[in-house]
């Protein structure tokens, strides 16, 4: 590990800040083409029903996504917090844990997925003509899910790190096996639904073995052995500060899940409407989603160097990043959301559906930037069941009330129903503003420390 590219400890933080995001924003910038490339080609090669299919059964696979997103988070933070106290030699732990804590997350994962996808189809109300899609891409998606979580489980390892690089290479590789894929399953072999799955699947295969190749090339600052990939403490340690971010991400995903219901119920170009838009929205969260994971890894460090001072500008730093970006990308989504949707599809009912969706969503790439840098800020102290919580207050406060009696009003507008996602993240910046006063008058108190 280069100490002076990966010490956060000390500086300019908006430039150690920014050289870490970039690699991680263009990481999320290729999961982003990974995941729209399927709905891309279909909607080139394919029908408006393998559209609906795929954005379907993509929800329920984001969902399993989501969830180790969210424990591995906890690798993230341990990982930090030992390279912070200058603890190296436990990280080998923590990866010999997260392997055998993963593997066998997957195996159930994937039974699942196999087992009840077409219940799932059906508690999602897909169209009619999409059930079976829907049904396909999920179980091809399940039958290949070790793969999905093993390429963030070793992205997770390296962020914590404070190597942002490579896990962009991870998905860099993975992104270009999927397009190609894509392209011969669905454009040329004319598989539809079924192809984007088998090139989903293929492709985070493909990266998870190439990725493996290269880290045993890389001179690693840990050493460990066969010995640690067994049950052991450090698991508890990832486990704690993951579980309450992945229960949250579940609900949220849920959430998602039940709004997809909701607009399925309006119809297939709706349906369709609402996938090409989710698409674009996967772009439109990148900056934040960026920010989030970076300032968990940044924040973690300082916070093992006794740095409490450095971890807050930090946050506000994020915060400033962020929210200027998202001006420029809150107009583009707002005025003109119809050029985004025409990458997708040509059927201009589609993308009218499309454009009214992002319309109401749109101011969400600013107030997210703000939030996601509040909680990348607790996920760094390791303070995730508030994150949680706050997470869940927001979901079912707002966003799905909201959601819901739009989507049942006379003529209901996809605006409308985009508008609950801002919504409820004014809310959720509202109690994370309180609790940041709370919080930071309690680490005052508790260690002696006079002025803000």
């Amino acid at each position: 590990m280069e100490k002076n590219t990966n010490d956060f400890t000390q500086g300019s933080i908006a430039a150690k800040l920014a050289k870490f995001m970039i690699p991680i924003l263009g990481a999320l910038v290729l999961q982003a083409m990974y995941g729209a490339v399927d709905i891309l080609v279909v909607g080139w090669f394919g029908t408006t029903a393998g559209i609906s299919g795929v954005s379907t059964g993509s929800a329920i696979v984001n969902l399993v996504t989501f969830t180790v997103t969210g424990l591995s988070m906890g690798i993230t933070v341990l990982i930090g917090r030992y390279v912070g106290e200058r603890k190296e030699a436990r990280v080998g732990k923590v990866i010999g844990g997260a392997i055998w804590f993963f593997a066998i997350f997957s195996v159930v994962i994937a039974v699942v997925m196999l087992t009840m996808a077409r219940p799932l189809a059906l508690l999602m109300q897909a169209p009619e003509e999409a059930v079976d899609l829907t049904v396909m891409y999920v179980r091809i998606c399940g039958g290949g899910i070790f793969f999905i979580v093993a390429y963030n489980v070793i992205s997770s390892i390296f962020r914590g790190m404070g190597d942002s690089r490579l896990p962009l290479v991870f998905v860099a590789i993975a992104c270009v096996v999927n397009i190609v894929g894509d392209l011969i399953f669905v454009a040329v072999f004319h598989m539809n639904v079924a192809g984007a799955a088998l090139a989903t699947v293929l492709a985070q295969a493909v990266s998870v073995v190439l990725s493996l190749s290269i880290i045993r090339k890389q001179k690693l600052p840990f050493t460990m052995k066969k010995s640690d990939i067994c049950f052991n403490a450090e698991i508890g340690n990832f486990v704690r500060v993951g579980i309450p971010i992945a229960f949250q991400e579940i609900l949220t995903q849920l959430s998602f899940l039940a709004l997809c219901a909701f607009i399925n119920r309006l119809g297939l170009e709706a349906s369709s409407g609402y996938g090409v838009a989710n698409k674009i929205v996967s772009f439109i969260m990148l900056v934040p989603g960026s920010l989030m994971q970076s300032m968990s890894a940044f924040v973690a460090q300082n916070v093992g160097a006794g740095k409490e001072d450095r971890a807050r500008k930090s946050m506000l730093t994020g915060m400033a990043i962020g929210a200027s970006i998202g001006v420029f990308i809150t107009c583009f989504a707002f005025f003109r959301g119809d050029l985004l949707a025409y990458i997708f599809t040509r059927d201009a009912a589609v993308v009218a559906r499309a454009a009214e969706y992002l319309k109401g969503f749109s101011l969400e790439a600013i107030v997210t930037s703000i939030l996601f840098s509040f909680i990348g800020y607790y996920n760094g102290h390791s303070q995730t069941v508030f994150v949680m919580f706050q997470g869940l207050a927001q979901t079912f406060l707002v966003r799905l009330p909201m959601s819901y009696l739009m989507s049942i009003r006379p003529n209901a507008s996809l605006m409308e129903i985009g508008f609950a996602a801002p919504a409820a993240t004014i809310f959720g910046i509202v109690i994370n503003v309180i609790f940041f006063v709370i919080y930071t008058k309690k680490m005052k108190k508790r260690r002696g420390i006079s002025g803000f």
